[in-house]
């Protein structure tokens, strides 16, 4: 049984006590911690379990996991405060695992230091159809791809935003930190390592950090494609897409979080029948990648290459414009 420590009780902690309690013959959460004392308290009386608002504390407990669910911007200070003043041996960090190249760095540094493993989260590698997507590529079956498209086109508003480091610089970094870097990683997840990239950002909400931005990019094997995304539309959420075009095939992803096949025209490949339905956009991608950890599965988790490259290009387009 795998112990778990969650630090940070906030917006995000549902859907990783979600996909603990699925896997709960492999795991169980031992401790919470928040500095928000009555928020931690809350938790832990609804888990059943101890709590903290010092993640130090957390050192002799036998916790095996500790997921660091706090804000964006404070995610290399906590991975590396776990990693060298606990004894727990394995960090997982949420999306992003921070807001710059240099920062991201000295966080791996720090945790191959202390000797700990790092487990960064895109967790929407995992849902089924990019899974299958993502088989499909690697084995050739859409030939050279050519060209992908990703659409991300949201609404948060003012409740989202009256979160205190929500739309801040410092911890929040944007609309590609925060809404669409799943989407940045899952293209590198499919095409590899990016050769050039060119972007552009808007803040027209009076925010810190940009709510809009267009990105073109173009990879080593050829690819080229565009990511948009903005937290500004009209209204309630419109749309998230991905499409993928190779010489082989063309495939279209849709819904809340990818859980829809809008279009599958690839050669000897009948469309399967993978569309689930979702109530949230962080999908389900949690619990499986729970399971991942429970076996062991770590080249399921994304390459320290990739993910550098990933933040590399964010932080270029989605902060410095």
């Amino acid at each position: 049984m795998i112990s778990v420590a969650l630090v940070g009780c906030g917006r995000i902690s549902p859907c990783h006590c979600d996909a603990v309690a699925s896997n709960k013959d492999d795991f169980r959460i031992a401790a919470v911690c928040d500095v928000d004392r009555d928020r931690a308290k809350a938790l832990a009386g609804r888990l059943g379990c101890e709590w903290t608002d010092d993640m130090r504390r957390l050192d002799g407990r036998g916790i095996d996991l500790a997921s660091v669910l706090t804000p964006s911007g404070l995610h290399p200070r906590h991975v590396c405060e776990l990693a060298e003043k606990t004894d727990i041996p394995m960090i997982l960090s949420e999306k992003p695992l921070a807001l710059s190249t240099r920062e991201a760095m000295e966080v791996y540094a720090c945790v191959d230091r202390c000797g700990k493993r790092l487990v960064p989260v895109y967790q929407n590698r995992y849902n089924p159809i990019v899974m299958r997507l993502k088989e499909l590529v690697d084995a050739g079956a859409f030939g050279r791809i050519h060209q992908f498209a990703v659409n991300v086109y949201w609404r948060r508003g003012a409740d989202y935003y009256s979160i205190p480091w929500h739309g801040t610089k410092e911890l929040d970094g944007g609309v590609l930190f925060t809404q669409a870097s799943h989407f940045v990683d899952m293209i590198h997840h499919f095409l590899g390592p990016v050769r050039r990239w060119k972007g552009f950002n808007g803040t027209h909400r009076g925010l810190d950090i940009p709510d809009t931005v267009s990105l073109a990019m173009e990879f080593e094997n050829g690819a080229v494609g565009t990511v948009n995304a903005t937290v500004s539309v009209y209204g309630d959420d419109y749309m998230t897409e991905l499409t993928l075009i190779g010489e082989k095939g063309t495939v279209r992803l849709d819904g809340i979080n990818m859980n829809r096949i809008a279009f599958w025209n690839v050669e000897g490949v009948e469309k399967p029948d993978l569309d689930f339905t979702i109530t949230h956009q962080y999908g389900l991608g949690h619990r499986k990648l729970y399971s991942f950890i429970a076996a062991g599965r770590w080249e399921m988790f994304p390459e320290r290459d990739r993910l550098l490259s990933g933040i590399r290009v964010m932080e270029s387009v989605g902060l410095g414009g």
